[in-house]
């Protein structure tokens, strides 16, 4: 992260240093990471409702004959289940089983909508429209804004101003609908990158400056910059693409085997289909795994995990966890040494500091999933 010169400008950057935001550069965009402060921004999210900017990420509506067969032979995905309404996660591979980006998929009426990260969009974009058929039609949202509306109160400060065909109470985890907000059409899902309860709220770019101000005009919503967003994700044990996703790692290393749905786990036929499903059935060899760091040191990205003398993985995201109270941190090691509570040690300048194998997520998620759980979908 460096300055925010010549770089892209999100529609509400004007609204974010008005409201005191530091700004810096984030894939290619200048983008807030904190407003009052990291540590105070991550816990008032936890307990009442931060509102951020993700606008950087790149909002893809794809329509055309043979859609889904089309988005299948790319992504591991099994959209005969994907019904009007749901959302899910899914994976862009490449043809090693390494991952390109990781990404959401929705089902709109005869269109799939998908957000891409945006430090991989334009590269995303590019990979589909080489890869998917001639009759699929790949729309980049370029006019939309989107904005992430995450913590235990975030349901009852967006519902004040959402009227819809039903009640924003419809929506439970991984489902979304349109609505209006404030009269302002939105395309509205319950999700997020906190583990907490949220929505996130896809609305036209020229709107987002009334929208952000009205959600933040409530009691219970707070702007929230990038810093807390990271620390937020990292204790609900939510991976970030190009740190502790990349192509070079598989998602069954990356403990993502939830996001290949379980016809496509037996039919195969997508990339990587040959090195994921063996991986599946003999177990990678090495894991992403969570890890409880000794005293006050924060151990960060790039330090070498040791277990004794031997380097067994490396750290991909770390730093301390204002909930947790402690350091923690996320890694590769060797499958052989990510048993829960397994002792090691990171090399962080020239010292080691003790660690241990932990479960992740490092905090319980908060997620509003459906009463009944039958009618979850594979």
């Amino acid at each position: 992260m460096g300055d925010d010169t010549e770089m892209r400008e999100l529609p509400l950057g004007d609204w974010h240093r008005a409201k005191g935001a530091r700004m810096v550069s984030f894939a290619g965009y200048a983008m807030p990471i904190q407003y009052e402060g990291i540590m105070a921004e991550h816990l008032w999210t936890r307990e009442n409702a931060g509102l951020f900017d993700v606008s950087h990420m790149g909002q893809l509506l794809l329509s055309g004959e043979g859609l889904d067969a089309a988005v299948e032979a790319l992504l591991p995905i099994d959209l005969s289940t994907l019904n009007l309404g749901d959302q899910r996660y899914s994976l862009l591979l490449d043809e090693n089983g390494g991952v390109l980006d990781d990404l959401m998929v929705s089902r709109w009426p005869n269109k799939l909508f998908l957000v891409v990260n945006g430090a991989t969009k334009w590269d995303d974009i590019a990979h589909l429209r080489k890869n998917l058929t001639e009759a699929v039609t790949i729309n980049h949202l370029e006019d939309r804004a989107l904005l992430a509306l995450q913590g235990p109160k975030a349901f009852a400060a967006l519902e004040r101003h959402v009227v819809g065909e039903w009640p924003l109470s419809v929506l439970t985890f991984m489902h979304f609908g349109h609505f209006e907000l404030d009269g302002i059409p939105a395309a509205i899902s319950r999700s997020g990158y906190t583990g907490e309860d949220g929505f996130e709220i896809s609305i036209p770019a020229d709107q987002a400056e009334k929208v952000a101000e009205l959600l933040c005009n409530e009691t219970e919503v707070k702007p929230i910059g990038l810093g807390a967003r990271d620390s937020l994700r990292l204790e609900a044990g939510l991976p970030l693409y190009g740190h502790d996703l990349s192509p070079d790692t598989s998602p069954i290393e990356a403990g993502l085997m939830f996001g290949i749905n379980k016809r496509r786990r037996s039919e195969g036929g997508f990339p990587g289909a040959q090195r994921i499903l063996a991986e599946i059935v003999e177990g990678p060899p090495r894991k992403l795994v969570g890890l409880s760091v000794e005293g006050k040191m924060p151990v960060r990205e790039g330090a070498p995990i040791f277990a004794g003398d031997t380097q067994i993985g490396v750290v991909t995201s770390g730093g301390f966890a204002p909930s947790v109270g402690a350091p923690i941190a996320m890694g590769y090691v060797a499958a052989n040494h990510n048993s829960i509570g397994t002792p090691l040690e990171a090399e962080v300048r020239g010292k080691r500091v003790p660690m241990a194998v932990a479960a992740m997520p490092f905090i319980p998620h908060r997620y509003h999933r459906r009463a009944i759980s039958s009618q979850a979908k594979a």
